[in-house]
């Protein structure tokens, strides 16, 4: 049996390059050649853990995927040999592919069992870059948080945090035709990048009151019983920081009906007056992963692959993939890491 190497958690803040079989289709079956993978911050949390279970010491990396059809079965509709595809590892028969599953991306070949055109993969055009095209899954889990919102066009929104997911979220919501959106962070650098893929504004929320700017942003939201300061008139928030600071930011500005949604990980507990949030009747939105989004996003990606490709921050060869995950898992160092594998 021909074997192959792949990234593996092996112990609490160990990963190793291992060899593990190469794997083997048949005939419901397509078998991808990864053309590059994405770093996730999960990937650096499963590290910590020393993988995650069924797997815990021996948990496959890299979830972020996308490559090219070497193998396609003879049941298997709507693939054939050369294909670019992005994949959903959530659909994975044999566990979430880089997540716990049999399979990880940082691999030369992943094998799609049971394989369905939509469900488990999509077919995209040979002009888009792989590196690019590996941005599907986590813009995936951006515009799960969009839809979560309940964004629409007209409405004014904010995004915490410039990273990779906060930078989706951005393209998300400019898609769905928000006509202002606002991003905050404290780092000049990505709200440059906020601003050239396609922020209508940027606030640095280190040098800037908040607030002041909301109001001169979004304008001033009408007086409600209860509430008796000036209030900007933002409908959506969403938090891509996972910072305390940013739900307590937004409980000291909110308008009264306006929507946070959250699908940034908080390490620390975030106290919560909800006494004095009565009157705002704000809807709080826990969103997490892309139950149907994984393909919905794929359209927007597309067809404006060049603004995805500004979230791209440092690229790396599969050679130097332990390099790639200690400078993904450094704060400040980078904000979105992309493996190639040739």
């Amino acid at each position: 049996m021909t074997a192959m190497k792949s990234v593996m958690v092996t112990a609490p803040n160990t990963t190793e390059i291992v060899e593990v079989p190469e794997p083997t289709a048949g005939p419901r079956d397509v078998l991808v050649r990864i053309r590059a993978c994405g770093i996730c911050g999960s990937d650096h949390m499963y590290t910590m853990y020393g993988g995650i279970p069924p797997r815990q010491g021996a948990t496959p990396l890299g979830h972020e995927p996308a490559g090219e059809v070497v193998y396609v079965g003879d049941e298997v509709r709507g693939a054939q040999v050369g294909d670019h595809v992005v994949i959903n590892p959530m659909a994975a028969s044999d566990g979430i592919i880089g997540s716990g599953g049999a399979q990880g991306a940082f691999s030369p070949f992943v094998v799609l069992f049971d394989a369905v055109a939509g469900t488990h993969f999509r077919v995209i055009p040979d002009e888009i870059p792989f590196e690019v095209a590996a941005l599907n899954e986590p813009m995936a889990v951006a515009r799960h948080a969009v839809n979560r919102s309940g964004a629409k066009s007209g409405e004014k929104a904010v995004v915490f945090g410039a990273g990779p997911i906060g930078l989706g979220a951005l393209l998300s919501l400019k898609a769905k035709g928000v006509e202002h959106v606002v991003v905050i962070d404290i780092l000049p650098t990505r709200l440059e990048k906020a601003l050239a893929i396609g922020a209508d504004a940027v606030i640095n929320s280190a040098e800037e009151d908040v607030k002041a700017r909301l109001i001169e942003l979004h304008g001033e939201a009408p007086p409600v019983i209860g509430i008796r300061d000036a209030r900007p008139a933002t409908d959506v928030y969403l938090d891509a920081a996972g910072a305390p600071v940013v739900p307590t930011t937004v409980f000291g500005l909110v308008k009264q009906g306006a929507r946070l949604v959250i699908p940034a990980v908080h390490k620390k507990p975030v106290e919560v007056d909800f006494g004095g949030l009565l009157t705002t009747e704000i809807s709080i939105i826990m969103s997490m992963g892309y139950p149907t989004e994984i393909f919905e996003v794929t359209d927007d990606l597309i067809a404006n692959w060049r603004k995805y490709q500004l979230i791209i921050s440092d690229r790396f060869d599969i050679a130097d993939v332990q390099r790639a995950l200690e400078v993904a898992a450094t704060p400040g160092a980078a904000d979105k890491v992309m493996v190639t594998l040739d």
